[in-house]
């Protein structure tokens, strides 16, 4: 009964879609294709893979290359490089999340753990490479997207 509904609810969307493409406007066309893109359990295990090599990529620099001034900004790049590491593996879940049915669930969480990334890892990047604290008034918000992903399973 549920594959039912999910096969007449893709149907539906295609339909929409469709519609959309005759009708000309773009805002529609533009919805349509992201309601279709996000049913693509595909398009996290992507983001995820992009978001893990670049986890990769600045941890090892981190590790390896990165001198900073002050010893603190390498503490700084160490905790940018674990959160991004570890909530780009929590992002291989955003398509098996608690109702994978429903796009809305995926989106959210796949898209706050993915804002939590850019604002909060990014941030700390930033800090630490800049040595500079003044950029930092973002982290906040990416720490905040970080707990509302996770909050977004309990609904």
């Amino acid at each position: 009964m549920q594959h039912r509904r999910l096969v007449e609810s893709e149907v539906d969307e295609r339909r929409e879609q469709k519609r959309a493409s005759k009708e000309g406007d773009p805002r529609k066309k533009m919805a349509a294709a992201a309601a279709m893109a996000m049913k693509d359990p595909s398009l996290w295990h992507k983001v995820a893979a992009i978001s893990g090599v670049a986890a990769l990529g600045l941890g090892t620099y981190g590790a390896h290359m990165f001198r900073p001034k002050n010893p603190a900004y390498k503490e700084v790049w160490h905790t940018a490089s674990l959160y991004h590491l570890v909530h780009t593996a929590a992002l291989l879940g955003a398509p098996i999340t608690k109702r994978p049915d429903v796009c809305l669930s995926s989106l959210q969480f796949g898209g706050l753990l993915t804002a939590g990334i850019v604002l909060f890892s990014g941030t700390c990047y930033t800090v630490a490479y800049l040595e500079d604290r003044k950029y930092s008034s973002t982290a906040p918000l990416g720490g905040f997207a970080f707990i509302a992903a996770w909050a977004s399973l309990l609904f």
